[in-house]
């Protein structure tokens, strides 16, 4: 399953609204990013953020059940969106689905890694950075 999305700076900067955020994470699909604002407003605007079920979603928008699966997995597998369990007693041991913040600390997370891996720290990192580009 293809989870291309992208992440070019330009592209980031003009990030306006809930449109341009679909356009970067579901590039070149008008389809796509149709569903994700389906299912990103209703679960932004339904009580506590959280939803039983999206499979309502696609009928109240017109919208394929399997383009809805395929959206929802992208969703997922970004860290967009979680599924909860009927064993989680944070949701109330309700099952649906939450807004997940796996993605946001991930981007967090590329921002260290880029500060960290741009900083020449000491010698030895150098060698090893050499080294690196060696096996490639």
């Amino acid at each position: 399953m293809n989870t291309k999305i992208e992440f070019g700076f330009n592209k980031i900067n003009r990030i306006d609204d809930l449109a341009d955020l679909a356009s970067v994470l579901f590039p070149n699909n008008k389809r796509h990013q149709r569903v994700f604002l389906a299912i990103f407003i209703e679960l932004k605007y339904s009580d506590d953020q959280f939803l039983p079920s999206l499979g309502w979603v696609g009928d109240k928008y017109k919208m394929s059940k399997r383009i809805l699966e395929i959206v929802r997995a992208k969703m997922r597998r970004l860290g967009l969106i979680d599924h909860v369990s009927r064993f989680n007693a944070q949701y109330g041991y309700r099952e649906g689905w939450v807004f997940s913040s796996r993605f946001k600390r991930s981007v967090l997370k590329m921002e260290e890694y880029i500060n960290t891996f741009t900083q020449n720290v000491c010698p030895k990192q150098e060698m090893k950075d050499r080294v690196l580009f060696s096996y490639f």
